[in-house]
């Protein structure tokens, strides 16, 4: 009796800003391990989420949104995600089937065939467009690139992901897992820490805190009884936005706080203290050091 070989790689997820990318990974890895929120360009670092597929098993690169940069944070996060797709196995390209082709996915088409990178399209959201448009948008992003496979999906409700997971399985090469197989994802405790109240932070004040804010854990002390306390710092570039974060009588912070704290305990399993500072640094988000502490390329 012959046993079907293991194979293990890594797919690379690309896409412009807000297609969806963050949700499409938890939906095949079944299980939050990134954040996701209503703000574009949440994502900031490459992050890596296993999946497992019969006997492959598919480590998702779920990298920054692709657009033009105009920050030493923005320049680093696109060389993220360029680098993502360049040292995978397979590559998604994943857009939102409501835009169509605009400038940020020609940009990325253009991109791609510079690099001569095979990849598979996923077109997203379609539960929120017309199905007799499908086949219309389906046919204009195959004529802006010549792709493998294409994918009609919805990242947010599940349906066509079976399909796509069943297709970067059988792609991954032969070789043994990388990872156990009930390892979801390969990030610090810390960054997953500091990942979670950014989330907080983002959807809860999306509209008045522009990109100006980071989240950084200072601080991890294990206890006796098993629980841990956690010390972050949320790092904004002026004043008037740390009063934002804090808000009226520290309401505000003490929210985000208790937000972020109940999911910690759900994803670590384990009481968790936190308390949260922020402060002000100006144009952190030009200074390599602290780029590379948040895990990117400078």
């Amino acid at each position: 009796m012959t046993t079907e070989p293991t194979r293990a790689g890594f797919c690379a997820i690309i896409g412009a800003p807000n297609a969806g990318k963050s949700t499409l990974v938890n939906q095949l890895t079944g299980a939050k391990v990134a954040i996701v929120s209503h703000k574009v360009q949440t994502t900031r670092a490459r992050l890596r989420a296993i999946v497992m597929e019969g006997r492959s098993q598919i480590v998702l690169v779920d990298t920054p949104g692709i657009f033009t940069p105009r920050r030493k944070l923005d320049t680093a996060m696109v060389k993220n995600a360029w680098s993502g797709a360049g040292d995978a196995d397979a590559v998604v390209v994943l857009v939102d089937g409501r835009t169509g082709l605009n400038d940020d996915v020609r940009r990325i088409f253009e991109g791609l065939q510079a690099a001569g990178t095979q990849a598979a399209l996923a077109i997203n959201k379609i539960d929120l467009v017309p199905r007799e448009r499908l086949l219309e948008i389906s046919a204009a992003f195959n004529a802006g690139y010549s792709f493998s496979a294409t994918f009609m999906i919805s990242a947010l409700k599940g349906s066509g992901t079976a399909d796509l997971r069943k297709y970067l399985a059988a792609r991954m090469p032969e070789g043994p897992w990388l990872y156990p197989p009930d390892q979801v994802a390969d990030v610090q405790l810390r960054f997953m820490a500091s990942e979670i109240t950014r989330e907080k932070l983002y959807n809860r004040l999306h509209d008045e805190l522009p990109y100006a804010s980071t989240v950084e854990t200072e601080g991890w002390e294990e206890r006796k009884d098993g629980s841990v306390k956690i010390d972050q710092v949320i790092y904004v570039e002026r004043d008037s936005q740390k009063a934002i974060v804090l808000g009226k009588g520290g309401q505000t912070i003490k929210i985000l706080g208790q937000q972020a704290r109940e999911d910690m305990e759900k994803y670590f399993e384990r009481r968790v203290h936190l308390f949260l500072f922020v402060k002000v640094r100006e144009n952190w988000a030009e200074d390599p050091e602290r780029l590379r502490m948040m895990g990117l390329d400078v």
